[in-house]
């Protein structure tokens, strides 16, 4: 029997195979739909070293590029060549010459460069003008544009080295690319910028990519490199860096360095832009693998993504629900009520008591919620504590609470209490102490639930 045939046939003998793998694609669809809609119409730009465009990789990038822009993303493709110049190079017997970890470009170095990028461009163009391959978009007419959007002047002399016509970016005609981008196509940029005089320079492509992303206003600037974001020292992935975090580990990596006639790792070189672009104004940086299929999917359609996020502070808030919020309020609590862990709270009852909570926003998902219910004796209860099963152990509960007590202060109040039936350990680790049921208001005494029977727990905050 063919694979097919057993294929159609164990589908056949087994239903509910079926039937779970469409409740999956349902179930994902409906979890990335926001995020398809949020990226619409955002202005991206992708870093693509020459790396990232050898051994076949390139392929499903392509894929998912074109499949971006048929979602209505606006994408700035950013492409270099360093090892097929090394190559190129290496096979004219010229040797490689770095200053300061930055190829000096003399006459025959640069004609090097400027046809291998001539045709790593061309190669590009060609890959994306095939659409999708094996589906409905195969073939579909992408329009990908390429110009002398980069003005670019020397660098000159430094410590006495000439680096020619090594250069760095002067100007970018961001008006152009804009009126390329609004009419649905992608741009294509290189590490080549050019002077007023017609002169031609080698520029560092990671500057490119800043200084673009930087001027086109972009959403975000995301670089495909070797290794999959940062790592801790623990082996533990950072999902998520601050820009200062960044560049404390940039400049121990710096600080490390003796020989400056050896480049820069290339996750230093791609950290540098992400970080100098955050504090241009571009709102987040990623750090993906070119090694992962899907890897710029996961990233843009998926909470957590799949490499490291660089961006100036966290998009991972505190801050007072509105009336906006209840639903996801609802979504959040209900496994917890189900459980018995929290008291049923109807929409309605939210929708009246909503100015009372605060909540953890994690990219637009309500992730963590508190409320806060003053009494006219002075005391408030905290109630309705709850963090989402899959962002436990994130310090959430903590700044949670740290919002609650800094209201509670602000309004006079002087001891806060809680009634718990699951989580009297994580109130004790965090200064509530057990108190008897006849410490409570005499209100909420009277609402006690004798069933639920549970612990009292208060907190003096003189």
């Amino acid at each position: 029997m063919s694979q097919v045939s057993a294929s159609i046939a164990n589908s056949s003998a087994n239903p509910s195979a079926k039937s779970n793998t469409n409740a999956n694609y349902v179930e994902f669809f409906r979890h990335c739909s926001p995020y398809i809609n949020g990226h619409r119409g955002k202005t991206l730009v992708l870093l693509l070293d020459g790396d990232a465009l050898t051994d076949g990789k390139f392929n499903n990038i392509a894929n998912d590029l074109a499949l971006l822009n048929s979602l209505g993303l606006r994408l700035v493709i950013v492409h270099g060549g360093r090892p097929q110049i090394e190559s190129q190079l290496a096979q004219r017997g010229i040797k490689s010459q770095l200053h300061r970890h930055l190829r000096i470009t003399d006459g025959p170095t640069l004609e090097c460069v400027k046809e291998v990028i001539g045709g790593l461009r061309t190669d590009i163009e060609a890959r994306l003008s095939m659409g999708l391959p094996n589906s409905p978009m195969h073939g579909a007419k992408l329009r990908v544009c390429s110009g002398n959007f980069i003005a670019a002047k020397p660098l000159g002399v430094v410590d006495g080295v000439d680096y020619c016509h090594t250069g760095e970016v002067r100007r970018v005609d961001s008006s152009s690319i804009n009126h390329l981008l609004d009419q649905g196509s992608m741009v294509l940029l290189s590490n080549l910028g050019y002077s007023p005089t017609g002169e031609v320079f080698n520029l560092a492509i990671e500057d490119v990519a800043a200084q673009v992303a930087i001027a086109l206003k972009a959403d975000k600037l995301i670089c495909f490199g070797e290794d999959n974001g940062i790592v801790h020292d623990s082996g533990q992935q950072h999902s998520e860096l601050l820009t200062k975090a960044a560049e404390r580990l940039l400049q121990q990596y710096l600080d490390g360095l003796t020989d400056s006639q050896q480049p820069h790792s290339q996750l230093a070189r791609q950290l540098t832009a992400v970080t100098t672009a955050c504090h241009g104004g571009v709102d987040r940086g990623h750090l993906i693998s070119y090694h992962q299929d899907g890897a710029l999917l996961l990233e843009l359609f998926t909470r957590d993504g799949t490499g490291t996020m660089v961006l100036q502070e966290s998009y991972e808030q505190v801050r007072q629900a509105g009336i906006d919020d209840v639903g996801g309020i609802l979504e959040l609590i209900r496994p917890l009520e189900e459980r018995g862990v929290l008291v049923r709270r109807s929409r309605e009852l939210l929708e009246t008591e909503i100015d009372r909570f605060v909540l953890v926003e994690r990219d637009n998902s309500i992730i963590g919620c508190a409320a806060l219910y003053p009494y006219q004796d002075g005391s408030a209860e905290l109630a309705c504590v709850a963090v989402s099963d899959d962002y436990r152990g994130g310090n959430r509960g903590d700044r949670m609470l740290s919002q609650i007590e800094q209201q509670a202060r602000a309004q006079g109040i002087e001891r806060l209490f809680v009634l718990t039936t699951r989580t009297a350990h994580w109130f004790q680790e965090r200064g509530f102490v057990e108190a008897d049921l006849s410490t409570l208001p005499k209100g909420k005494q009277a609402l006690y639930n004798l069933q639920r029977n549970s612990k009292v727990f208060e907190k003096n905050l003189g």
